[in-house]
């Protein structure tokens, strides 16, 4: 069975502090996924990384930049943060290893996201656990913009026939209006004005992206809180399910 994980860069980083990682939520994330029996793709938000350095070069999902000290700074970032997230994984013998969205895909002239996904299957074949990240990525007519990690989730699912999605998330579940976690979202519609933006920096549009986009799956998908990512790894369904 594959399973995709995506933790959330709200999880693994302090967004309120520039390039600050949670090294403690990393080591548990570690050590739960050393104990998984699934097959298992990760993808990581930016978080206090990414997102910071998006946000002062004005990039995003739909504003684009030719600026190329924009873009290095953005994958910079992820990259660094991608290899401290490597380094947790391989303190518990997770034979992890790193994907970069900005050398693999982009976004055609109608903002369509291509992203080739052959790599990350025979990786998973071969024993290891890919670990897919949020970044810049080239985009037609924009120069570049801003790939978020839960459109990569979605992609990923798609291409590589998973069986469940989860996003370990800085809160329990997705929200109704009285502050109450939803068993199970449907639709938009569904939930009104009850999610938004997030608190933190956040270029790629916070609980209502990622809802938004969970949403495309034909597969089960949970949003949840750090505290239930090793029930979600042994198969239980915490927090939202969403579609």
């Amino acid at each position: 069975m594959t399973t995709i994980l995506k933790l959330g860069g709200s999880v693994v980083t302090d967004k309120d502090t520039p390039e600050t990682v949670d090294a403690a939520a990393l080591d548990r994330i570690a050590a739960a996924v050393s104990a998984a029996d699934d097959d298992l793709v990760l993808v990581h938000g930016g978080g206090s990384f990414g997102h910071h350095h998006a946000s002062e070069h004005g990039i995003s999902r739909t504003r684009g930049t030719h600026d190329y000290e924009g873009v290095v700074a953005v994958h910079a970032a992820m990259k660094r943060l991608n290899d401290t997230v490597l380094d947790a994984f391989h303190a518990q013998d997770v034979p992890a290893v790193p994907v970069h969205p900005f050398s693999a895909g982009f976004r055609n002239a109608v903002s369509d996201l291509v992203l080739p996904t052959g790599q990350v299957r025979v990786l998973v074949r071969e024993g290891f656990v890919p670990v897919v990240h949020g970044d810049v990525i080239a985009h037609e007519g924009k120069g570049a913009t801003v790939v978020s990690g839960d459109e990569l989730v979605v992609e990923l699912a798609d291409h590589l026939d998973a069986d469940r999605v989860g996003l370990c998330s800085a809160v329990p579940g997705v929200y109704d209006e009285d502050g109450e976690v939803i068993e199970r979202v449907e639709s938009l519609e569904q939930i009104g004005g009850a999610i938004g933006g997030s608190d933190s920096t956040d270029v790629t549009g916070g609980m209502a992206a990622k809802v938004r986009e969970l949403l495309s799956l034909s597969v089960p998908a949970f949003v949840f809180e750090l505290d239930e990512v090793e029930a979600f790894l042994a198969g239980d369904d915490p927090g939202t399910r969403v579609g």
